[in-house]
């Protein structure tokens, strides 16, 4: 019987110093692994932000790397293709903070506050976020809100600054820096407010870095008042807790400019064209019912319009390309929920009739 119970007594010391082994290497981050996120450290770049695609193919972080492939990764670590557009850094940034509380794996919180450090690092001095950093060839430099570029960074330094959405295990140096940033972005937005006629209306989807004012980026995205980015930034300052009266405003009139120019009457849809290339068309048709909103309109005049690849101004969607017709969003309904729901909502959270 002492026998037995001696390697019975061995076999359960066996196991309680094995659990133990796993959980120090738990602790120290060395066991538990996310393959999306060790992918993500692979694809960081040197500067701390991540590409959106490489040779014009997008990032897959699914995708099973082979030796070969992560050392092709791995060269192009000095690339100067690090972005904030299509929710690149962003993304990434968000999943990693995500990973590291789950696996504790230090390596992908240290990954996630370069990619911080990245966008404190590429704010302009007028507190506005380009496209791409380092990068300022052509339009990458602009203020870019377009697809929320710019908005998306804020959220990230909100949570920051806030430890919210799991970001309090950041490094605490990186709370003030990021409060500050936040405050420097939100005074670039109040400041690229369109005015027309003396009136506040909405933003551009890019903005010149030094003079501020609207600008165009690619040839169909020409200078305009937006429908889509516009839902973006106010959705951003209405997260803002007791709201000085020049915020209140901006949002007050960006709201009224966006019930201003609802098209009330119509639908936008896919539709099969076999006459079409590829077989399809994108087009706008009556429904009584519907509610849609015109990705850009004419600053003056208010006018929705529309442009192909040759830059050229229409009137209408029908006027431009096939491919650009069904290649981008020129009508949408961004704008529904936050009028109907969050903006009454932030009306009554603060007081306002």
């Amino acid at each position: 019987m002492g026998i037995s119970t001696s390697k019975e007594e061995m076999r359960v010391k066996g196991l309680q110093y094995y659990f133990l082994f796993l959980c120090t290497l738990l602790a120290a981050g060395l066991f538990a692994q996310d393959a999306v996120a060790d992918n993500m450290l692979l694809y960081q770049r040197s500067i701390g932000g991540w590409p959106k695609a490489v040779n014009e193919v997008k990032v897959d972080y699914t995708k099973t790397l082979n030796e070969l492939d992560k050392a092709g990764v791995n060269t192009g670590k000095s690339r100067n293709d690090a972005t904030i557009d299509n929710n690149a850094t962003t993304k990434e940034i968000r999943y990693l903070v995500k990973a590291y509380k789950q696996t504790n794996n230090k390596e992908y919180l240290k990954a996630a506050e370069n990619g911080i450090r990245y966008l404190l690092l590429m704010q302009q001095p007028s507190g506005g976020f380009p496209q791409f950093y380092p990068d300022s060839s052509s339009y990458r430099a602009q203020i870019t809100y377009n697809d929320n570029a710019m908005v998306n960074a804020l959220n990230v330094l909100w949570d920051v600054a806030h430890g919210t959405n799991g970001f309090d295990v950041v490094d605490a140096k990186l709370t003030a820096l990021s409060t500050d940033a936040v405050n420097r972005g939100i005074d670039c937005i109040l400041k690229t407010q369109v005015r027309v006629n003396g009136k506040l209306t909405g933003w551009c989807a890019q903005h010149d870095r030094k003079t501020l004012k609207p600008t165009k980026a690619r040839a169909f995205e020409l200078v305009s008042l937006s429908g889509m980015e516009t839902v973006g930034i106010v959705r951003f300052l209405m997260k803002v807790d007791h709201p000085s009266n020049e915020i209140k405003t901006a949002i007050q009139a960006a709201i009224e400019w966006l019930d201003a120019v609802k098209i009330t009457g119509y639908k936008y849809e896919d539709i099969i064209d076999k006459t079409q290339p590829g077989g399809r068309d994108r087009v706008i048709t009556p429904e009584a019912s519907s509610v849609i909103w015109a990705r850009f309109y004419d600053i003056d005049t208010n006018k929705p319009f529309f442009s192909g690849r040759d830059s050229q101004k229409k009137w209408s969607v029908a006027e431009i390309e096939n491919e650009r017709r069904v290649g981008y969003a020129w009508y949408g309904t961004w704008p529904a929920d936050l009028l109907s729901k969050d903006y009454p909502k932030w009306k009554a959270e603060n007081g306002i009739k």
